[in-house]
């Protein structure tokens, strides 16, 4: 029988910084599909994005037994000397490193890119939801934050909180130690579910460090999180209008 995987692709418009999800992506073992979600309507209409030149029509369902460019792009070649730090970076391990793996826990990221990848989680046994990142917005942090992250131990517990008054997002979730230094920010286009459950209850969401990859690691990649969400039943992430195909076709 054969497994599926599903990511979704977002866009982040440059001038609002508002992140929309645009598109998704499944691997059957044997075949790549992508098809545009319902977000990429209102990423055109609100902030003009245009197709992407690998998908140029939003109603199609695009099929490949091959990764598409603007996806296989993001991975690192086997043959650049930094490879093994690479996958050394994400805690994954060689037998883990297969493009969708390494797309998911990297989040395909370029330092001035407008496009990041995530996947889309399954409950275990107990209904829990678990899924990987590295924590955002590190560069703007104060020296001492940085300090702080690097003497942070896989397993550490951290705490959600809510900027009310930042301009740039409303639902912006800062990632705090239990002594009080800010060391990072949530992926934005993640908020929106985390707030779900939340506003429900909060001692069902906890983030704990994944690993930390100190320097000269790349901020990018320096602080690796996992987060688990349980809820209820009802809750379902990533199902509401915005992720959902384009396409009618869409199987």
């Amino acid at each position: 029988m054969k497994t599926h995987s599903t990511l979704f692709l977002a866009w982040q418009d440059p001038n609002s910084r508002s992140w929309f999800p645009i598109g998704k992506l499944t691997f059957d073992e044997t075949n790549y599909q992508f098809t545009y979600t319902q977000g990429v309507l209102e990423a055109q209409q609100k902030c003009g994005f245009e197709p992407l030149p690998s998908f140029p029509r939003l109603g199609e369902v695009y099929t490949s037994t091959y990764l598409f460019s603007v996806f296989a792009n993001r991975l690192m070649p086997k043959n650049r000397p930094d490879y093994s730090s690479f996958i050394h970076w994400l805690n994954l391990t060689q037998n883990e490193s297969d493009p969708v793996a390494m797309l998911a826990r990297s989040g395909g990221r370029r330092e001035t890119d407008t496009l990041t990848v995530f996947l889309i989680p399954e409950p275990d046994s107990e209904g829990r939801y678990r899924l990987h990142f590295f924590l955002h917005g590190l560069r703007y942090l104060p020296q001492c934050a940085i300090e702080r992250i690097n003497c942070l131990e896989p397993g550490e517990k951290l705490w959600l909180a809510h900027e009310f008054q930042n301009h740039y997002d409303s639902k912006a979730l800062t990632l705090n130690t239990e002594d009080h230094h800010i060391v990072g920010y949530c992926p934005r286009y993640l908020n929106s579910e985390i707030f779900e459950v939340l506003l429900r209850n909060p001692s069902l969401v906890e983030v704990r460090v994944e690993q930390v990859n100190l320097p000269p690691t790349p901020l990018q990649f320096r602080l690796l999180c996992n987060i688990t969400a349980q809820d209820s039943n009802e809750f379902c992430p990533f199902s509401s209008y915005e992720y959902q195909p384009l396409s009618s076709s869409w199987v």
